[in-house]
């Protein structure tokens, strides 16, 4: 595997504003690596915790999955926004385990990046990157699958997000960010209302 260069559309995001990035309730992607070996899975359950100077965010992650694994050995995680342009790749990642599928990065053609001073890789192509350190929590980690991160770097892709604020009415329709239903099934990021 072998890392790109970082997206020049990229810009970085306040901390204290990073919770806009996920507030909408979109699908992640989870990365993380330890040892020399990443992983990236789909993940449905994942919001803000927490927002201002501190900023936290959860994620569900079932004990079988090796991303689960590769966070509990390295404390470090990333949660990135995919696209529509993304749904193939989401599903693929979500659905294969890279247990039974070593080469599920390559098969869905997931390409990663690096951001200096982040040890996690970040999946290029997507809306908004988030990185994180894991906040132990054995308790609920063990009964609930239920994983808690600070973030610690926000970023997003500047065609989509400027000034604190999603730009998706401006945006390529392909740049809008997926929900996940079930079975594949997923709502797109409809237009912005002001109120």
């Amino acid at each position: 595997m072998s890392d790109l260069p970082i997206p020049v559309d990229l810009l970085p995001v306040p901390l204290e504003q990073s919770y806009r990035l996920m507030n909408h309730g979109p699908t992640v992607l989870v990365s993380a690596e330890h040892a020399g070996r990443a992983n990236v899975m789909a993940a449905a359950w994942a919001c803000v915790l927490d927002f201002g100077a501190e900023p936290k965010v959860s994620v569900v992650l079932d004990k079988a999955t090796l991303t689960r694994e590769l966070i509990e050995a390295s404390g470090l995680f990333a949660l990135q926004l995919p696209t529509v342009a993304m749904a193939q790749l989401t599903v693929g990642v979500g659905t294969d385990s890279a247990r039974e599928v070593p080469d599920k990065l390559a098969r869905h053609g997931v390409e990663l990046f690096r951001l200096p001073g982040v040890a996690t890789p970040m999946v290029a192509g997507c809306a908004a990157w988030l990185a994180c350190r894991l906040r132990p929590e054995p308790h609920n980690q063990a009964a609930y699958d239920l994983f808690i991160g600070d973030v610690v770097g926000a970023w997003a892709d500047g065609r989509v997000f400027q000034r604190g604020r999603w730009q998706f009415d401006t945006a390529p329709d392909t740049m809008r960010t997926i929900h996940h239903v079930a079975g594949g099934q997923f709502l797109v990021t409809g237009r912005v209302l002001q109120a």
